[in-house]
């Protein structure tokens, strides 16, 4: 429902999924939440669903793959709010199979797998860095994976394991750069999602799975920065 100065949050690849269930948390917390994706007649129906119960969602047609989109979202954001006080990265694509080893693994989709997952969230953090910090109060999600884990790494699916792990090195990075401005910069595996990526025979709903990732989004001040998690708790790199 409508609040006065309300939190601003962006969140991409939300027209389904995780990061539909991710807005759908925000805003139960009072945020007023920007649903990104790249279609946008999706994005627009999956706010609407919103809007009908009175609560402030906006449709934000926004491709990570694509500077120019990353950049006229950020625009448009900048227009309506002027600030952002979170950004939640949940973009993301599984291309490449279990089955796909490094001897077999197809450079394109690698290369693919990369431009969504890697470079996506790098564009997103970079697009709305200004207006994370114009908050004084800035949260950067990156959803990861456990098959980004360098402890737990085994072999298939090249692609996607190589974008998650770049992922999570990012967000040592951007964290580490910004600590000392307020953003506080976390990745989070969601754990294995009965979505249309994770499949049906996978051990958890959509609602456990973005917990975590709106508790990382709506960290208090002093919280932790740097770190993996899942459901609200550290995990190994």
């Amino acid at each position: 429902m409508k609040q006065t100065n309300p939190k601003i949050a962006v969140v991409t690849g939300a027209n389904k999924g995780l990061g539909l269930e991710t807005v759908g948390q925000l805003v139960q917390k009072g945020y007023k939440v920007f649903l990104s994706s790249r279609d946008a007649r999706r994005g627009e129906e999956a706010a609407r669903a919103f809007s009908a119960e009175g609560f402030e969602v906006i449709p934000l047609v926004l491709d990570v793959s694509n500077d120019a989109s990353v950049e006229k979202a950020a625009a448009e954001v900048e227009k309506v709010t002027g600030k952002v006080h979170a950004l939640v990265n949940c973009a993301g694509v599984f291309l490449d199979t279990d089955t796909a080893s490094f001897l077999n693994a197809d450079l394109e989709t690698i290369r693919a797998t990369l431009e969504t997952n890697t470079y996506g969230p790098m564009r997103t953090m970079r697009a709305f860095l200004p207006l994370l910090l114009k908050s004084g109060e800035g949260r950067i999600v990156n959803v990861s994976s456990g098959m980004g884990q360098l402890s737990d790494m085994n072999g298939g699916s090249v692609g996607y394991r190589l974008s998650k792990t770049s992922l999570n090195a990012l967000t040592r990075i951007v964290s580490d750069e910004f600590r000392s401005k307020g953003l506080l910069v976390n990745s989070v595996c969601p754990g294995w999602v009965r979505t249309d990526m994770g499949g049906t025979n996978a051990e958890r709903d959509v609602k456990e799975g973005a917990s975590g990732i709106v508790w990382a989004a709506t960290l208090p001040h002093g919280g932790p920065s740097g770190g993996f998690f899942r459901d609200g708790k550290p995990i190994v790199w």
